[in-house]
This record gives C-alpha cells, structure tokens and sequence, in this order.
C-alpha cells in the first residue's frame, strides 16, 4: 500500500520525504489498525459481490419451479446487511487513519516551530503558517479519506465486477471494458465542468456579500450623490452571476445521472437481446434469467465506483499542492543547538563590521557598521524612520542574522544562547503590548515553567503594577483580556514580562511612542527603575530626554 502511496505520480513522488515520514510513522505506529483496514477493504470489496450472486441462485430456483426457502430470503439479507455494514466501516476506519496522519503531521509541524529560528516568524506572514497548519494539513486528510486509498478499494471493486461479468456473460463484459473508458472521459469532463461551475458561483456569492457592506459604508455618499440605481445595477448583476454559474451546475448534475441510467439501459437491452438469438451469439450473450438478474445489478453497480475514481483523482491532484507546502515548511532551517556560553569579556554588546540586507536584491542597510556599548551603558539610537533602529535592535536580539560581520551579547553570539536562556541576557520591550491566551500571571511568564510566582510579583513591583493586579478577583491568576487594563498599563505589563527573570541588557523599541503624556510618565518611572543596574538600547527621543545620566550618549545611525 505505501508503496502505491508513492509510485502515483510517473515524475516524481506525490509524497515528499516530510510528509511520507509520518506517514510511515503513522502505519508503524497503528500497524494491527491498518492491517485490519486493509482486511476491511478486501472483505468489503467480497461481500459486494454476494447480494447479485445470491439474488441469481434465487431466480434460478423460482425459474426452475422450486419454492423459496425463508433461509434464501434470510441468506440474502444477511449478505445485503453485511455489505451495507463492511461498507460504512470502511468508510469510518479511512476517515480515522486520515485523522491519524494528520495528528502526526500537525504534531511534526507544531516540533518544527519550535526549532524555528526567531527570523522565520519575522519574515513569515503568520496566515501562510496558519494555512498551512489548517488548510494545507486537511488537503493530506482528504488524501486519504476520499483519495487514495478510497480509489484503491474502487478500482479493486471495479475489477471485481468486471471479473464477475466476464464468467457470466463474455460478450458483456467485452461491452463494458470497451465503454469504461468513454464512460470515465465523460465522468471526468462533467466533474471539472461542475467544478469550474461551482468555483465561478462561489465568486459570484463572495460578490455579492461584498456589495452589501459596501453599499453600507458608503450610504450617506450614495444618497446624496443619488447613486441607488448605479449600486443597485452593480447588486443585480453579482446575483444574476452567481445565478447563471449555479444553473449551469445544476444542469451538468442533472444530464449525468440520465446520461448513466440511458447507457446501463442501452447495455442490458442489447445483452437481453442478444441472449434472445440463435446460434453463436446466444452461446456469446447466453445467460439463465437469474444470472441476467445478477448481471443486471452489477452493472448497475459497476458506475457508481467508477464516478468515484474520478472525484479521487480529482482530490489527490489537489492535495499535491499543499503536500509540497507543507514539506517546504518541514524544510525551513532550524535554529541551532548549543549549550550556555559563559561571557567572554565585559562589553555588553559589540557588533564588528556588520552588513545587513533583508533581500540580495534590495540596497543594505547596514555596511561595516560597528558599536560597542559596554555593561552598564545606556545607548539612544536616533536617526530618520527607516534608518535601521528598530533593524539594529533586532539584530542585537539575535531576531535577524547579519549577512556579513558579527554580533555579541556580552561576549557570545546572541543565536548561540539556548532558547530557554535568551530572557535571563536580554529583555525586548515593543511598542505594542501583544496579549496571550491565559491570566495576568501568564502575561509575564509567557507559560514558562522557571519563571516563579515570586519573581512575577517581583516585577509588578518594579513597573508599580502590582497595586493595581492585587485588586483584581484572583490577583494575578485573574484572566486576562484586552479591556482589563488601560494602554498604558499593558506597556507596564510589557516591560515586567521583560525584566521578569533579571537580564542584564534591556532592548526598548518606542515604547512610549503611542502613549499620552500623563500615561508616558507612569512608563518612564516604571523605565527608571527596571534600567538600574543594566544596559539599555533604546530608540526613542522623548525617553532619552527624561532617562539621560552620566552613561547615556545618543547614537546617531
């Protein structure tokens, strides 16, 4: 089976080395499942075959003038029951193992982030992470469910029938292998018709909504402007777009199942007929009244897996694209692994001939930039917007990479220092407050085991937040939600999160840039106090101004 799983595509593996791991995984993990799935399948494919054959020795019998035992009557529904039950177990234990699949591709997924370098989520637009986790992730489990191993069991049904056929009547079953391949052109056009059909209708409704927000963002503008017909004409004709593509589907629905029904029909009547002559073609066609019987159900059995092969295909070449995106992402460079490095002399930061670039395509914004800003320093980075402040601050968070030169927090290179260590050398605060799901508590500890609740009340102290966090109903355990404190009070809460385990180098970016000048001077008070005793980079004017001493000097960049 894993090897059809990879032998789909003629070019080239349908399934990337990311994705097929887990896949592997998957089967070795959940092995007896599996097998038991494959058996499923095959059981399911067999007991598909038995209700026509049964129904057959049935007409036989009455054919021949003998009485229909009850035990024929309980014989053929039991074989119909355990069909209809072998079927939707199947269904079920495909749709599970899809499921399964994409619990360990979402659990790989989820590992990597975790490895991921701090760039990655800088770069990254975080709704394409997202798509990929959700859409692309559930285009794998249709891979399954309705893909290939759904068209697996199919074609085996399909080959089973045509196998059936052939040992009853000859002639027929030549008659059906020659229209099959018509008869799966034609399945595959009406499907991509209907697709495409679908497709322009779900355009034609997204249209449609947007016209009537739109008409209510701007309806004091289209009164006056006396532009009600005009929005009116522009409604009117997203509806009758949506209402032509919606017809056209609805008549490649209806046209087939006749279309089916017609060519069934056309091929039992011409077996019928043939049965009813002389000679050569009566022993080619020739049937008793109960195999024709069971001959006729498995025809009329035989379109319904092959309409389904054409859907699955349909499925597994859409899920190929988000298959590839989703090994794209298992590619991305992880971030590397070390132990703690001790500090190798005293300067707090020091960057050597740095070049940095976000794009080789774009002008740099760094060429041999060098600065040194020894422990205990505070350092204002001024300059015009777009100079690279906020870039520099990165950089010196080890958030970006120079593409040429070197970086060192007291000593070592910040992208060396271990994930779980980076909040004991350096705090970032920024200009926004970005809440977390969870209490007030978790605001600060951002869920990390080490930090303790001591340590958080610590810091509250240190903001002068404490008071306020105190009154709530659960202290800090109180849940935490955008209307619980004021704009300023979340940046208060942002330099604590910061200075919560005590790092030596604090990293400011415009703190105070969308505060108030009442709000602005809580912020600066609470600065004062959690800068003692520490290295400070900050870019702001107005914080320089009021936090300036005998260690602080303005970098002009």
């Amino acid at each position: 089976m894993f090897r059809m799983l990879q032998g789909i595509s003629s070019r080239r593996a349908i399934l990337p080395s990311g994705v097929s791991k887990c896949i592997k995984n998957t089967i070795q993990e959940s092995r007896r499942f599996f097998v038991l799935l494959i058996l499923i399948i095959a059981a399911s494919v067999i007991f598909a075959l038995l209700p026509p054959l049964v129904l057959g020795k049935i007409v036989d019998s009455l054919a021949d003038g003998k009485k229909m035992f009850f035990s024929m009557a309980v014989g053929y529904f039991f074989v119909v029951a355990i069909s209809g039950l072998l079927d939707a177990v199947k269904e079920s234990m495909i749709t599970v193992f899809g499921q399964r699949v994409t619990h360990q591709i979402r659990s790989a997924m989820s590992e990597k982030l975790n490895r991921l370098p701090a760039s990655y989520y800088i770069e990254q637009d975080p709704g394409v992470t997202t798509s990929r986790f959700v859409n692309d992730v559930d285009t794998v489990e249709r891979l399954f469910s309705s893909g290939i191993i759904s068209m697996a069991a199919d074609v085996c049904k399909l080959v089973s029938i045509l196998i059936v056929i052939f040992t009853k009547s000859i002639g027929l079953g030549l008659m059906l292998t020659g229209t099959t391949p018509f008869l799966f052109w034609m399945t595959r056009t009406f499907q991509k018709r209907m697709q495409k059909a679908q497709l322009e209708s779900r355009i034609a409704v997204g249209r449609t909504s947007q016209q009537i927000p739109e008409t209510m963002r701007n309806i004091r503008t289209i009164r006056i402007l006396g532009q009600e017909n005009y929005m009116m004409h522009r409604y009117g004709e997203a509806i009758d777009q949506g209402y032509r593509a919606q017809e056209k589907s609805n008549f490649y629905d209806a046209i087939y199942s006749p279309i089916v029904v017609s060519v069934s029909a056309f091929l039992i009547g011409i077996m019928m007929a043939a049965s009813a002559q002389n000679g050569a073609i009566q022993q080619f066609f020739g049937m008793s009244a109960g195999t024709a019987a069971a001959v006729i159900a498995y025809v009329g059995n035989f379109f319904d897996p092959l309409e389904n092969i054409g859907m699955e295909i349909q499925n597994i070449q859409s899920a190929v694209a988000g298959v590839g995106r989703i090994n794209e992402f298992l590619r991305e460079t992880e971030q590397k692994r070390s132990v703690l490095p001790r500090p190798e002399r005293k300067e707090a930061v020091d960057l050597s001939g740095v070049c940095f670039r976000y794009k080789d395509s774009e002008p740099e914004i760094f060429h041999n930039f060098n600065l040194t800003v020894k422990e205990g320093e505070s350092i204002l980075l001024a300059g015009r917007t777009g100079a690279g402040k906020s870039t520099l601050v990165k950089l010196i968070a080890g958030l970006y990479q120079p593409n040429q030169g070197s970086v060192r927090v007291f000593g070592v290179s910040p992208d060396s220092i271990p994930e779980k260590e980076k909040r004991r050398w350096f705090g970032y605060v920024e200009q926004q407050f970005h809440l977390i799901p969870g209490t007030v508590g978790d605001q600060i500890s951002l869920h990390d085991p080490q930090v303790s609740e001591s340590e958080i009340e610590q810091s509250l102290c240190t903001v002068g937040l404490w008071g306020a966090v105190k009154m709530l109903p659960a202290g800090i355990h109180t849940p935490c939600t955008e209307s619980l404190f004021s704009q300023g009070q979340f940046q208060l809460l942002s330099i604590a999160r910061a200075i919560v385990l005590n790092p030596r180098l604090l990293l400011l970016d415009e703190i105070t840039a969308n505060l108030d000048s009442r709000t602005e001077e809580q912020v600066l008070d609470a600065l004062k106090a959690a800068s003692r005793n520490r290295t400070v980079i900050s870019i702001s004017h107005r914080l320089f101004e009021q936090l300036k001493d005998e260690n602080t000097k303005i970098l002009n960049i």
